[in-house]
């Protein structure tokens, strides 16, 4: 029998286009609470539902752990959390009715729940931990266990209902953590890391875990929503980053490890007191993690090669000034191509992430970023269409264009919610021509610690539905290529569809 049983909403088979891709990671955050709770002495039990059918197998965790109360603490550290899939949402809604019926008392916590909270308590969850919820969840549990649920009005930072009126009430807001060093290493002990380490092993012949060495991000990008840590930002110490993964390089025996912060190498003289401390502990191990393009300066990327990083994804979002100045991203477009330039130098993977379909984003402007990708060949990309999340000027900015779909289903919907300037098929096919034309040029090429990609064999083709559904959405004047468009672009995009 448990206090508590800890558990999260995503699992992977429900997710197409991840399920693919087969690169499963356990929730970090949720085991970082997990962590400080079982500090407290409160005894902790978990089901994981990355793997595990959340139909089933939560069901026999109530059964065998009875616990007295349950959490649905998401991975705040997981980018697919923040996007507050609907499919996720219903198996947060499916723990919720199995816990209640086996007499357990739920709290949630997460992006969605932070952003929604008054339809999680309306579903019946007792309330909502909102933000950054470690020592909130640590609290509201001991008031809780002792049978004191009136201590839950007293408690910072969650919401819930009002007994009297049912309306929405907040307690006061809680700090956020600063002092990372003051949590313990995530309670990985509670996972099955041998399942993790055979789904990765069949799919890519290596092991690889995820870390996080910061919480946060203080740029102000204003279609990035931060329900959890807001725009603060806060580093763990250089010798606690490197210890772990050291432990994670010898005790868990992985291959590779992911750093899923919202960005890493903020400090240039942080990454190389990381560099040094890894050196030390002998915990080098080769690593992927986001970053900025403006951050990627050459001093900065070769202590990122000494600390053992083998590949960088970029939010590159655009190759069109304007559209990068409206985002607020505050990056330049020539800091895109020498980002790329010092990370070849060194000889790590520059990967770049792509948006597409923000406000007032026209065809030029698309032409400018696959241009972009044409001229800097970045080793793999990430394509996306612009996603309103509440909270966000973004979102705001478009509300009045929402329809009744407001989440996808999963990753891999790709749907627009707003009237962009094109419509699905086009942004889905434009998806398809940008992949199809970077896996042309990396054939054969396996990345570190990574699989081959396969080229597709008509990127060419592809770039022409492309442009035959651009006109079609447009129907006016024939396309006008920039002035500045490289031979490459001006190729790609020639031929009799263009009459």
């Amino acid at each position: 029998m448990a206090d508590i049983l800890l558990t999260h909403s995503y699992h992977l088979y429900y997710d197409r286009k991840q399920t693919r891709k087969m690169q499963p990671y356990p929730p970090l955050g949720t085991l970082y609470a997990a962590a400080l709770l079982r500090s407290a002495g409160l005894s902790v039990a978990l089901f994981d539902t990355m793997l595990n059918d959340p139909e089933q197998g939560f069901q026999a965790a109530l059964n065998e752990h009875r616990p007295r109360v349950v959490v649905v603490y998401e991975d705040s550290f997981n980018f697919l959390t923040k996007m507050c899939l609907s499919r996720m949402r219903e198996v947060a809604y499916h723990i919720l009715e199995a816990s209640r019926e086996a007499g357990a008392i739920v709290l949630v916590n997460g992006s969605d729940a932070s952003d929604h909270a008054l339809d999680y308590l309306q579903k019946g969850f007792r309330c909502v931990l909102l933000g950054e919820a470690e020592w909130t969840l640590l609290e509201a549990a001991q008031h809780l266990l002792r049978g004191d649920e009136q201590g839950l009005t007293l408690t910072p930072g969650l919401a819930y209902l009002d007994d009297e009126t049912g309306a929405l009430a907040r307690t006061t807001q809680r700090p956020l953590t600063r002092n990372l060093d003051l949590l313990s290493f995530p309670a990985r002990d509670l996972i099955d890391t041998d399942q993790y380490r055979t789904a990765w092993r069949a799919a890519h012949g290596y092991f690889s875990l995820n870390i996080v060495a910061s919480r946060g991000c203080p740029y102000r990008c204003n279609w990035c929503a931060k329900p959890i840590y807001g725009d603060s930002f806060a580093m763990r110490s250089p010798r606690s980053v490197a210890e772990e993964m050291r432990r994670l390089k010898y005790d868990f025996g992985v291959d590779h490890l992911w750093f899923a912060d919202d960005i890493f190498g903020l400090r240039p003289r942080w990454v190389g007191e990381l560099a040094m401390a890894v050196k030390e502990l002998d915990a080098g191990v080769p690593f992927k993690m986001q970053s900025r393009v403006d951050l990627m300066t050459v001093d900065t990327v070769r202590a990122l090669r000494q600390t053992g990083c083998a590949e960088v994804w970029l939010g590159v979002e655009s190759g069109s000034q304007k559209i990068l100045d409206a985002m607020d991203k505050g990056t330049r477009i020539e800091q895109i191509a020498k980002a790329r330039e010092n990370l070849r130098n060194e000889g790590i993977r520059a990967c770049f992430f792509l948006q597409f379909g923000y406000q007032g984003e026209t065809w030029e402007d698309i032409q400018q970023t696959a241009e972009l990708v044409q001229v800097t060949r970045p080793d793999d990309i990430g394509v996306s269409v612009s996603y309103p999340l509440p909270g966000t000027k973004f979102f705001e900015r478009v509300q009045a264009q929402l329809g009744e779909k407001t989440n996808w289903a999963d990753s891999e919907d790709l749907s627009m919610m707003f009237q962009g300037t094109y419509n699905n098929e086009f942004y889905r096919a434009l998806h398809d021509a940008l992949h199809a034309q970077v896996d042309s040029w990396n054939s054969g090429r396996k990345p570190v610690g990574g699989e081959e990609r396969n080229a597709a064999s008509v990127p060419g083709e592809l770039w022409n539905r492309v442009v035959q559904l651009e006109k079609s959405c447009r129907n006016t004047r024939p396309t006008v290529l920039p002035s500045f468009a490289s031979p490459q672009i001006v190729q790609l995009h020639a031929g009799p569809s263009l009459s």
